[in-house]
């Protein structure tokens, strides 16, 4: 089959190949003839070494598809459904999926380097045990979320991280109260999906900050309610009832924008972290700052609840016609195009880029 393969860490193109291999199926494993991908700013902090991922690997970790078979144990999808894949597969056991909160377990990363293809006499992993830029995949069970059949495989495809990320830290993290003022710091899919999930908790004011024009403005036609470039959040943010804005999200992954975004909270407010930065990126607070103005700081990953919740929730939104996913699609290319779509996001012009694996 046709996959696309980074060799090695820090290379800007990928190698896409069609004598790829998945490998791995077997008892509790599912196989997944994959539709659609979608392209996250993560892969390419993946593919830098921004984010830890031993290469050889394909990127990619936003999919949908079919399910071709199931192993032994698996009984509760089959052959034809549709599936949306999940980059931190749960285990089931351990105390965080005992309490709830099975979307910080760890359990998948632990394989991480594993092999999931092999190809031309070598073997290469998946992203994070994922690897949608590939025209078929080899999963965990616990890696793969049925979806209704009446999705279409583009839409489905953003679900699997970007959008449950942005909706679920407005939704399930920072439970965003009717009428409050919200800041977007970053305007790129995910900072678009926390538009669109502060808008369906009722804010009553978005900002949405940016510096690439084209992308803050286009997130006005999702919700927000004005456009900022970097330099006037701080301005707009005195001016605020509170000396601030109540919820901050940053979802760039940056100590300066978390710092911006610290700045721009009213004193009792909150900054949502919910862009993937890179260990050694630390951002400073003093113990004055952080005991006198009572900013929350509240990192959310992955939407802030199981995968499964909140695929729910994001299903359930677009039926009822409260969100939009086919406006967050900006691009759309072929595997054998995929360098032309990750050149498209380095330059910052796609929103979101959906790659088809034919």
């Amino acid at each position: 089959m046709r996959a696309a393969i980074l060799h090695t860490t820090g290379q800007e193109s990928l190698d896409v190949r069609d004598d790829v291999e998945a490998v791995g199926f077997g008892p509790g494993k599912v196989r997944v003839r994959l539709r659609a991908a979608s392209l996250c700013h993560s892969d390419l902090s993946a593919m830098n070494g921004v984010l830890p991922q031993p290469a050889p690997f394909v990127p990619g970790h936003e999919g949908a598809g079919d399910v071709v078979e199931v192993g032994e144990g698996v009984t509760d999808v089959a052959a034809g459904d549709r599936v949306v894949l999940c980059w931190m597969a749960p285990c089931g056991r351990c105390a965080h999926c005992e309490r709830g909160r099975s979307h910080l377990c760890v359990a998948s990363l632990r394989r991480l380097g594993t092999p999931n293809f092999r190809y031309g006499g070598g073997e290469a992993s998946g992203f994070y045990g994922t690897g949608t830029f590939a025209e078929e995949v080899v999963v965990e069970r616990d890696a793969v979320v049925p979806v209704p059949a009446d999705l279409p495989y583009d839409l489905a495809a953003l679900i699997g991280c970007g959008v449950t990320t942005g909706i679920g830290a407005a939704v399930h993290t920072a439970r965003v109260e009717p009428g409050a003022s919200v800041a977007v710091i970053g305007a790129g899919g995910v900072g678009v999906a926390a538009v669109q999930g502060a808008r369906v908790c009722g804010a009553g004011r978005i900002a949405v900050v940016d510096p690439v024009v084209s992308r803050r403005e286009r997130a006005l036609a999702f919700g927000a309610t004005e456009a900022l470039a970097p330099e006037e959040l701080k301005a707009v943010a005195k001016g605020l009832p509170g000396g601030g804005f109540d919820y901050v999200f940053e979802a760039v992954g940056c100590s300066a924008t978390v710092r911006a975004g610290y700045g721009a909270a009213r004193r009792g407010g909150a900054v949502v972290v919910i862009g993937a930065g890179a260990q050694d990126d630390l951002a400073s607070f003093s113990m004055g700052e952080l005991f006198f103005n009572e900013k929350r700081l509240l990192p959310s990953l992955y939407g802030g609840a199981p995968l499964t919740r909140t695929v729910a929730l994001v299903v359930e939104l677009w039926r009822a016609g409260r969100i939009d996913l086919a406006g967050m699609i900006t691009h759309r290319v072929a595997l054998a195009d995929v360098n032309e779509a990750l050149a498209q996001m380095r330059g910052g012009e796609a929103l979101r880029t959906v790659v088809t694996p034919g």
